[in-house]
């Protein structure tokens, strides 16, 4: 394909945007959205394709330090936006799951899911010199999780079975983190009271699910022990919270779980995640999201922003959180607010045209809003492209751009993967403006968000190759948003949700279909007052096995397209 540059339109990362939501300016790098766009590592064996998982990330002497599974190093941020990977070759069990990290004094300790425990320190973790400490803690560690109390006690929380409970223990960071103590049980399995710790697709599966990746944060004097269930392949993986007056318990189930919960959207799954501080007091969930295609544990991580209040308890912002949104440079309520910067979605299964397709790979899969399928082009030679057609002028704010490494043939240790092309768009399909060039992009960088100084007025886009590469030119998702000038759906008539009479942890709702609706936010919660739980379906039905048998529930139901809500 030819390309013209009738208007250039330079993306300038160092201007502000105005928040459609709330009115402010924010700066352009810190405008985001999930799964967090970070140069996943493929991995060495199997199938070829990306992964990491089992997050956990810590505010370190002025950066955060984010560990995930399967890395093969680590990455560290100033801002939570842009971040920096620090390859990492002097710790021996890095490649080992389930990594944690924990802060004390001037250091920073890591350890891992191993068949012995190991714990390594850095005090200057922006190096790769990490050195082993003579390590006392002789249990067996399975996800395990740091914590340190306000008093200077030190606890280790482990668990990783569809059998054996949540573990913890005090242990003595100056002696080796040598247990202090027996370890006590702490969570036990209970699928047959909360559907959601029940295995399968939509919890359907006749057995208990995987309780496993624990992680303590402290709140106004109370213990909250979270813990993920049932599966990481699962778009319906997601995190819970027990409850206690000491660090290890008693504990009590919190009713309104899981706090952090994904099903819907474009990319599903907010388990098995780490709840931290932000340098401002603010609190936030880095969690697992899956594809789980290629291989079950093909999987990427995802921030979302957490309430916490004695009132309301505590909470993630899922349901938005891959949509733009905004990293905040001071303190917020997020009890208030999900940081949304306002953007509708304009380009879900919109007329889409491409270059060339494989079969089952069609251009279509680029804007079903479902990161497990793709359109993937016949090569990966220069010049394939896939457009969009808004079927409309629209106003454009950014796109979110989905890289699918088709028929890649890459596999660890590998540098860095980097796709090279460019973004057009016109108001009539003959006269192209160049709105992004990537032509000489030197960074791995397979889930990028472009944002635009100002919007622009299209109804076409289209993205370009630009680089000969192995492999198929493919993207899981070329998402547009900005704002529609027609009318937002009206309000849902029709709502039904029917509690089944055989298992109260599942429930059936429908409602009528709405002219003009993309899709439906059905939220949930058991106070009347906040729902905190949400799903988007572009449905007007749907099934659900993942409630607590024997809570109430409050629902609500809001239509959305590109012109709103």
């Amino acid at each position: 394909m030819k390309r013209s540059t009738h208007l250039l339109i330079a993306s300038v990362l160092a201007g502000c945007i105005t928040s459609c939501s709330s009115g402010k300016r924010i700066a352009q790098h810190r405008i985001v959205t999930n799964p967090m766009n970070l140069n996943y590592r493929f991995q060495p064996k199997d199938e070829s394709c990306r992964e990491a998982a089992d997050p956990v990330l810590e505010y370190f002497k002025g950066y955060y330090y984010l560990f995930a599974s399967k890395s093969g190093g680590y990455w560290r941020s100033e801002d939570l936006a842009d971040w920096e990977y620090v390859p990492c070759t002097t710790i021996p069990t890095l490649e080992d799951y389930a990594p944690t990290i924990l802060p004390i004094g001037d250091t920073l300790y890591f350890t891992t899911s191993s068949g012995k425990t190991q714990i390594f320190k850095n005090a200057h973790p922006e190096k790769d010199t990490w050195e082993a400490v003579d390590t006392k803690l002789t249990y067996r560690l399975h996800d395990p999780a740091f914590y340190s109390d306000e008093d200077g006690k030190v606890y280790m929380y482990w668990g990783c079975s569809d059998k054996e409970p949540i573990m913890g223990v005090e242990v003595d960071p100056k002696d080796g983190f040598r247990a202090l103590g027996e370890a006590k049980a702490l969570i036990a399995h209970h699928g047959d009271k909360y559907g959601w710790e029940v295995p399968g697709k939509n919890n359907e599966e006749p057995r208990q699910g995987w309780n496993e990746g624990p992680c303590m944060l402290k709140y106004e004097g109370r213990y909250y022990l979270q813990y993920a269930a049932p599966g990481t392949q699962y778009r319906i993986y997601g995190d819970g919270i027990y409850v206690g007056d000491t660090p290890l318990g008693p504990f009590e189930y919190v009713e309104d779980n899981p706090f952090s919960f994904k099903p819907g959207g474009f990319i599903g799954g907010a388990g098995h995640g780490h709840t931290f501080r932000d340098k401002y007091g603010n609190y936030w969930h880095v969690a697992s999201m899956i594809i789980s295609v290629r291989h079950m544990f093909e999987r990427r991580l995802g921030l979302f922003p957490v309430a916490v209040s004695s009132r309301n308890g505590i909470y993630a912002h899922t349901v938005w959180s891959d949509y733009p949104f905004y990293i905040p440079n001071r303190k917020v309520d997020f009890d208030k607010t999900d940081l949304s910067m306002g953007w509708n979605l304009l380009s879900y299964r919109k007329p889409v045209q491409a270059s060339s397709s494989l079969a089952g790979y069609e251009p279509g899969n680029a804007n079903d809003e479902q990161i497990e399928t793709w359109w993937a082009a016949q090569t990966g030679k220069k010049g394939e492209w896939l457009q969009v057609d808004l079927e409309t002028l629209m106003l454009v704010n950014s796109i979110h751009v989905n890289f699918a490494d088709h028929h890649f043939k890459v596999f660890a240790p590998h540098p860095p993967v980097v796709y090279q092309f460019f973004i057009e768009g016109s108001a009539d399909g003959k006269k192209w403006m160049n709105l992004f060039d990537e032509t000489e992009n030197g960074k791995d960088e397979p889930h990028r968000l472009f944002t635009l100084d100002k919007p622009v007025k299209v109804r076409y886009l289209r993205i370009c190759n630009a680089k000969e590469m192995d492999g198929c030119f493919s993207l899981s998702g070329f998402r547009v948003f900005g704002k529609g000038e027609g009318a937002a759906p009206s309000k849902v008539t029709g709502f039904r949700a029917i509690r089944d009479s055989e298992d109260k942890r599942m429930y059936r709702f429908t409602w009528d279909a709405q002219e003009g609706a993309t899709g439906y936010v059905l939220r949930w919660g058991t106070q009347k007052d906040k729902l905190t739980h949400a799903v988007t379906v572009f449905d007007n039905q749907y099934e659900a096995r993942y409630f607590n048998r024997d809570s109430e529930y409050y629902f609500s139901i809001t239509a959305f397209n590109e012109n709103g809500n």
